[in-house]
């Protein structure tokens, strides 16, 4: 279960392991880095507050048959930022990737929790809900690793934003210069939402 190409190793009909992970922090980290708007690397003025962690996984592997199974991954716990923000968030969520003969189904959940980009954890930004959804359709077997195929699919994003997001503008304020900017912090707006629908095209040429 611990190799590093356990997807494509695992055959058994059902294979599960689960992981409890507490680490004891009790004093300050060392300040991390970061990159700014421009590109440039930089070094965080601090580091977030001693705060003891921890953290559950749980993996299922299930093949049925060699044209079909499915790989379920679980987790749940708290996390810091790389940054300096004090907020310690509560997250969980699941992923499961599944092949059906030419098909391959990618269903992502995530809740409380940063977003996809490294920059997300350095600047504490989070969103209360991410759905993702990817079907595709290849010429080959599709493989569980995401190798270069020729392949046709479609994919669909979905988050929702709250005051811990980038993006989300419930209303704007006039700040000190006369500038309108947005307000994330005012008190009785909805969550934002935002969604994308992609089709793709993939083809790969070997020799």
């Amino acid at each position: 279960m611990y190799q590093w190409d356990n997807d494509r190793a695992e055959d058994a009909k059902f294979a599960i392991s689960a992981n409890f992970v507490f680490r004891h922090l009790p004093t300050l980290q060392d300040a991390g880095i970061g990159i700014d708007a421009e590109r440039r690397l930089f070094a965080f003025p601090g580091s977030v507050p001693a705060q003891d962690l921890w953290e559950v996984n749980t993996r299922i592997v299930s093949k049925l048959r060699p044209d079909f199974g499915f790989i379920a991954n679980l987790y749940a716990g708290n996390g810091q930022a790389n940054g300096i923000s004090e907020r310690t968030i509560n997250r969980y969520g699941l992923d499961i990737r599944t092949i059906y003969k030419q098909f391959k189904f990618i269903a992502i959940a995530r809740f409380d929790d940063w977003g996809p980009f490294d920059y997300h954890r350095d600047f504490n930004l989070t969103f209360p809900v991410q759905l993702t959804a990817d079907i595709s359709y290849e010429i080959s077997k599709p493989d569980w690793f995401m190798l270069p195929g020729t392949k046709i699919g479609i994919m669909a994003t979905y988050r929702t934003l709250n005051e811990f997001s980038n993006r989300y503008s419930p209303i704007e304020s006039i700040n000190a210069a006369g500038e309108f900017v947005p307000d994330p912090t005012a008190i009785g707006f909805p969550n934002g939402n935002e969604w994308e629908i992609r089709t793709y095209v993939q083809i790969n040429i070997g020799k």
